[in-house]
């Protein structure tokens, strides 16, 4: 709590500094990110399941406040968007885009401007994939962690790596992660797996060739 109340200081000044300088005021966006998902007895993630290194959304969501008087959507100022579904990877073209600033290189995000000024609550077009960390299998008391996950609009699949033991959850009714909807959805369960191991095997591997080989450790 003190960490926090100080960093509320210590930003109230850059706040109050930006609002003062006629050239800074039109034109300053301030953001503010939380690194993802709390340690095991060091924080909790809310109403999210699972800790740092999990791919359940405790361990891979993570809150974003921008700050932007002049820049930002009056109407929405203050308020909490819980519909996008924004990536840490779309920051960089988002902010080119917001900026004018031409683009140099390809990037695997997407720019999303008016989400990031409050002007939408849209959502980026590509799915989100991720894998577990490739010595944390087992990690926080958990045995047998989901290897693999993606999100998929509302859908949220996580399995191993070769596809066994799926789970599918409903994330705009079951933010928790509690109600395992796999049996009942299985031509998504297929789809969704094929998609997280085609790109699972796409990349480097994590722990060595025998993971992507084997499909499993």
């Amino acid at each position: 709590l003190s960490v926090l109340e100080e960093m509320d200081r210590q930003l109230g000044k850059l706040f109050d500094h930006v609002r003062n300088n006629p050239d800074l005021a039109d034109n300053t966006l301030i953001l503010a990110c939380s690194d993802n998902g709390p340690e095991k007895g060091a924080g909790v993630a809310g109403p999210f399941r699972g800790f740092k290194t999990h791919l359940y959304e405790g361990g891979i969501r993570s809150s974003l406040v921008a700050w932007a008087p002049k820049l930002m959507n009056k109407e929405v100022q203050g308020t909490i968007n819980k519909k996008s579904i924004f990536s840490a990877i779309d920051l960089v073209p988002t902010l080119l885009e917001i900026t004018k600033t031409p683009k140099h290189a390809n990037f695997d995000g997407e720019s999303l401007p008016d989400v990031l000024l409050g002007k939408s609550n849209s959502s980026r077009k590509q799915d989100l994939l991720f894998r577990r960390p490739p010595d944390r299998d087992s990690f926080y008391g958990v045995e047998d962690l989901p290897d693999l996950a993606i999100r998929s609009g509302k859908w949220k699949l996580l399995c191993e790596y070769d596809g066994s033991d799926p789970s599918l959850y409903d994330l705009t009714k079951d933010r928790g992660e509690k109600n395992n909807l796999a049996a009942e959805h299985l031509k998504i369960v297929q789809e969704l797996s094929q998609k997280v191991i085609a790109w699972h095997k796409s990349m480097p591997p994590d722990n060595g060739p025998q993971m992507v080989s084997s499909g499993k450790k």
